[in-house]
């Protein structure tokens, strides 16, 4: 058997020790990107000021300070953690906007499903007011709630309580209220009988 020279088998040491090297170093690079923060926005809006049309007319006014997107995760959503405003137009009563105001809101893109919270203010374009600390909005489904307590005014002055928070349409046309109060004018009031 013929022995190798000994530069041979240096080289084969050097080739063997490189070959180990870029495997470990390989194998670290993969474990980082496995451990990559993707909970940063993507994109931010400051100072959104939002009109969408729908047929030539406008259809929703929206503001916020600051918009944040978060596209690259599992659940994307978007947050305006510095508050909101918004008009949206109906076909119903298309001159007077309903307006809602909040010091946070979020969508949830892939359900579509918006929450809103802290001083939530809703007024109606038929001049309805609700007031609660948040409130839920499900559009897949057309349903909003709350278990907040939930404080309407009508515009001739009756007011109701929703102690343990309430159901709506997301058109506000019907909603129900858990352990409500309030009070009407008596001319409201059904006398019996008739």
């Amino acid at each position: 058997m013929m022995a190798l020279p000994k530069i041979y088998l240096k080289n084969i040491a050097i080739l063997l020790g490189c070959a180990i090297f870029f495997m470990a170093c390989d194998e670290s690079l993969s474990n980082n990107s496995k451990k990559k923060k993707t909970n940063f926005p993507s994109q931010v809006i400051y100072k959104a000021d939002m009109i969408k049309h729908d047929s030539g007319m406008v259809s929703l006014r929206f503001k916020a300070p600051i918009i944040e997107k978060y596209e690259l995760i599992d659940s994307p959503y978007v947050e305006a953690r510095k508050g909101i405003y918004l008009e949206y137009f109906d076909k119903k009563n298309p001159k007077t906007p309903g307006k809602i105001w909040a010091n946070y809101a979020r969508l949830n893109e892939l359900r579509d499903f918006y929450t809103a919270k802290g001083n939530v203010k809703i007024r109606t374009s038929e001049g309805q007011f609700f007031a609660t600390q948040s409130i839920y909005w499900d559009k897949r489904n057309r349903k909003m709630y709350t278990q907040d307590t939930v404080f309407v005014t009508d515009k001739d002055g009756s007011i109701l309580v929703g102690a343990n928070g309430m159901v709506a349409k997301d058109d506000f046309s019907e909603y129900m209220f858990y352990n409500n109060s309030g009070s009407f004018p008596s001319k409201q009031i059904p006398t019996a009988g008739k």
